[in-house]
This record gives structure tokens, sequence and C-alpha cells, in this order.
């Protein structure tokens, strides 16, 4: 499991695969709005069903400042 994090569009991506094939994600559940309403994830899915990552837009206020300096650009 890795993340990506993109200060400037303030969104991260935690991938629960090694790599996402263009293409791979076939689904996506619609955004979730979190709590205080600054924040949103979107969960991406394979075509059969298998969850590949988790996009966070508005990340700075959803997750530690801690994970987020362990991000990796991306």
């Amino acid at each position: 499991m890795r993340m990506t994090y993109d200060p400037d569009a303030d969104a991260a991506y935690v991938f629960l695969v090694d790599r996402i094939a263009d293409g791979e994600a076939a689904a996506q559940l619609p955004s979730i709005s979190l709590p205080g309403g600054h924040s949103e994830v979107i969960l991406d899915f394979n075509a059969d069903g298998r969850l590949l990552g988790v996009e966070v837009l508005g990340a700075g206020r959803a997750l530690p400042q801690e994970v987020l300096d362990r991000a990796e650009p991306p």
C-alpha cells in the first residue's frame, strides 16, 4: 500500500494495489462527503468489484499531517 499527495490540488490517493493500469478502475463509488463537509472520498473498483484505491479530496483537512508528510508526490 502506498499513498500520493498533491498539495496544490489538496488531493491524496491511497493505492491498495501496487499499480492501477489505465482503464483498470472500471467503477467508482460516487463521492462521499466526510463530516464537516470540507473533504470527500471516492472509491475505485476493478471490473470484479475489488477495491483498488481511495481518492481523498480536501486531504489536508481529512488526513493527519504526519500521513501527508510520508506520502509520495503524484
